[in-house]
């Protein structure tokens, strides 16, 4: 159930899958057949973190809502999202489609734990629901970090600033691409309609 005894249907929510993957200095792989000669140290780089979400509702275009999070390495960073860094992002995907949102995500430990029940509980226009274990092939998002990795493969930037610098306009193509979105949502199998149930 959503606010006021109505159910998420009733709402007319946005459906958003989310999840989140990670990019260092050392170069994916390239595919087979290729055989590039970068030189890259990898060592002591840090890292860039993504978290994605891919909103679709019937009769409006695709969206790519995503934060990056940089870390260098140091002591007192966090090496990854925290649940106060997804209620920023699911915060910031709400001002954007204004209006409900229906989050898909997987069984991390993080989503589950007291403080995310705590700030999902608090935002009465989020309902949740999981994936099941071991169920990526469900999940669209996944299809956006495979596309940013194969076209961050032939590249080798510096630093971690120019790493994601590269991350954030791969990106930002993506969400001008709703196309493309589409056939990550279609890839998985997923079919949305908008009819009432009886």
């Amino acid at each position: 159930m959503a606010e006021r005894g109505k159910t998420a249907r009733d709402q007319d929510p946005w459906i958003c899958f989310e999840d989140e993957a990670g990019q260092s200095l050392r170069p994916p792989k390239v595919p087979p057949g290729t055989h590039p000669v970068i030189t890259v140290t990898g060592k002591g780089s840090g890292r860039v973190s993504v978290a994605g979400l891919i909103c679709l509702k019937p009769g409006q275009r695709t969206r790519l809502i995503y934060r990056i999070l940089l870390h260098r390495g140091r002591r007192s960073e966090p090496k990854g999202f925290r649940e106060v860094d997804y209620a920023l992002l699911l915060d910031a995907a709400h001002q954007q489609l204004g209006g409900p949102i229906v989050l898909v995500w997987d069984n991390l430990t993080t989503y589950r734990d007291a403080l995310m029940r705590r700030l999902i509980a608090s935002r009465p226009w989020l309902t949740v629901f999981y994936l099941p274990a071991y169920a990526p092939e469900l999940n669209p998002t996944e299809g956006v970090w495979a596309h940013l990795k194969r076209s961050l493969g032939n590249l080798a930037p510096a630093t971690l600033d120019q790493l994601a610098s590269l991350v954030r306009s791969r990106l930002k193509r993506m969400q001008y691409r709703p196309a493309l979105l589409e056939a990550f949502i279609a890839h998985t199998g997923l079919t949305l309609t908008s009819e009432a149930a009886p």
